[in-house]
């Protein structure tokens, strides 16, 4: 049984000016292929996936040469067409030479946005299924926040699309994916989807699912998938930053060979989701940046600390206006990780940068107007270091200034999402020196900071303007996406998916009581 493995995943913030480009995808390591691909993620989707091929006994994986994640994550703008079809030709052009295939296994995101292709994710399906034929299966897995509809399984036979947020089961559903993909090249699984896409348009904070509110459509999946063997239900949350056609909240579902029981679910699924829209809006505060700080100081002065104050909104990194009011408002004790400023790092180490020095910059701001305008720091330098991660990110140079009372600023080259206190130790910098951490996250900060209990005060913000990752994201300059098709930004929407019938119910198997 031959399985051609391949990656191509970007979360694409569309609304940024800068375009994504082949170089962003091309580093040390990168593209990778044949081991070097299957080791790439050894915790997320393809380490599971790997994992559990190897498992069964005559499966051979090949790594199909992919591109791993961009350097700059996600700040950055559309995907350039050259871009999609230089990495897509090369996959495809190595399916051609490399098959035949039995089976392939796509490493995906579902929120990448290029320039002339509507639904890329979708294109690379077809694409592929043009090479491997009618006969083979294929298989991907997905972030919650992808946006998608009804076209990839138009050429895909199945999807795993992560549950929780943060990402906790990546792993776990690449695992689901390599069993039910040989499960299904051996005849064994027949799989039988469905659709549906309730309009409903949130942004990406409000998604946390350690809220009840949004864990409750969860469970409800996650009820189905115990209730009904070999059923899987994807909820994708939608992601609001990528102005595509397929943008919003959608529900896939898999069956063993069962249309009317995929029908069902995913209908029970999208009228789940639609009584609860108004829920779903309610249950995360969010505070403009400067009633945010001066919460941190009420909270400091009660010693309610660590206090964390995440600035949601800040899609390049390089955002100042959080720094500003830590600086305006005299804020204290406090680590703000990060400020990006890439041409501030590159005069660093031009000027071979080292501990001690005097420090006199103006950092981040200017790159665009959601960046604000850039803040002057004086201080002195307190740490050089290499960056977070591997790779790419582990050979960039990270500095930090010690500024103000017992502030430290630390800069970087790209925008970094701190998920851990603890991320700061290999930079030198012992978090609990600081009583306050500011950082630039959504959601996947509450693993190392509000999972455990670490932090007393969350405080979640974002500028007075709605700039970029903003809640406040009918403000945002949508090209092909017409907002007022979605709730809230509508109130008058009646939906009711086709077919949606509660009162006819499932039949019951007698035997289980």
């Amino acid at each position: 049984m031959r399985i051609a493995v391949l990656q191509f995943s970007h979360e694409t913030v569309s609304f940024l000016k800068f375009d994504t480009t082949i170089e962003d995808f091309t580093y040390e390591g990168s593209p990778a292929r044949g081991e070097a691909l299957l080791q790439a993620s050894p915790r997320g989707y393809m380490g599971g996936f790997v994992k559990v091929a190897r498992e069964f006994e005559g499966v051979e994986l090949v790594g199909i040469e992919s591109p791993l994640s961009s350097r700059r994550g996600s700040a950055s703008g559309f995907l350039t067409e050259d871009t999609y079809e230089h990495f897509v030709g090369k996959m495809i052009s190595e399916l051609k030479a490399q098959g035949p295939f039995d089976g392939v296994y796509m490493s995906l995101h579902g929120a990448m946005a290029v320039r002339g292709i509507p639904k890329p994710e979708a294109e690379l399906a077809r694409r592929v299924r043009e090479v491997v034929g009618p006969n083979a299966f294929i298989a991907a897995t997905f972030d919650p926040h992808g946006n998608e509809d009804e076209d990839f399984l138009k050429y895909a036979n199945l999807a795993f699309c992560i549950k929780y947020y943060p990402h906790y089961d990546g792993y776990h559903q690449g695992e689901r994916a390599a069993r039910t993909l040989v499960r299904s090249i051996r005849g064994d699984y027949k799989p039988t989807t469905a659709t549906r896409k309730p309009p409903i348009l949130t942004p990406s904070v409000l998604q946390w699912t350690g809220s009840y509110e949004w864990m409750s459509i969860v469970q409800r999946a996650l009820t189905w998938e115990a209730r009904e063997p070999d059923v899987y239900v994807n909820f994708f949350y939608g992601f609001a930053f990528a102005d595509v056609p397929d943008v919003g909240m959608c529900f896939e579902v898999t069956t063993n060979g069962n249309p009317e029981l995929a029908q069902y679910i995913a209908n029970d699924m999208a009228m789940a989701a639609w009584r609860k829209r108004e829920e779903l809006f309610s249950g995360t505060k969010v505070h403009l940046h400067k009633d945010a700080v001066a919460e941190a100081k009420k909270a400091l002065a009660a010693g309610k600390t660590p206090i964390v104050l995440a600035d949601h909104s800040d899609r390049t990194g390089y955002a100042t206006q959080l720094l500003e009011q830590i600086s305006n408002q005299g804020l204290s004790d406090t680590l703000i990780g990060t400020v990006a400023d890439k041409k501030a790092i590159d005069e660093l180490r031009a000027k071979g940068v080292k501990v001690g020095d005097p420090f006199d910059m103006e950092i981040g701001g200017l790159v665009d107007v959601s960046a604000g305008k850039a803040v002057r720091i004086k201080g002195v330098v307190n740490t050089v270091s290499g960056g977070i991660g591997r790779g790419a990110a582990k050979s960039q140079l990270w500095v930090s200034v010690k500024f103000g009372n017992n502030n430290v600023l630390v800069i970087s080259p790209f925008i970094s999402q701190i998920t851990d206190p603890r991320a700061f130790l290999p930079l030198g910098i012992n978090p609990d020196d600081f009583k306050v951490i500011a950082i630039k996250s959504r959601v996947h900060f509450r693993r190392g900071f509000d999972d455990n209990g670490y932090a007393k005060t969350i405080l979640l913000t974002e500028p007075d303007e709605p700039f970029l990752g903003t809640i406040r994201v009918e403000a945002l300059p949508y090209q092909h996406t017409n907002v007022n098709k979605f709730y809230p930004h509508n109130k008058t929407i009646d939906y009711k998916p086709e077919g949606y019938n509660p009162a006819a119910g499932l039949a019951e198997n007698p035997s289980e009581g």
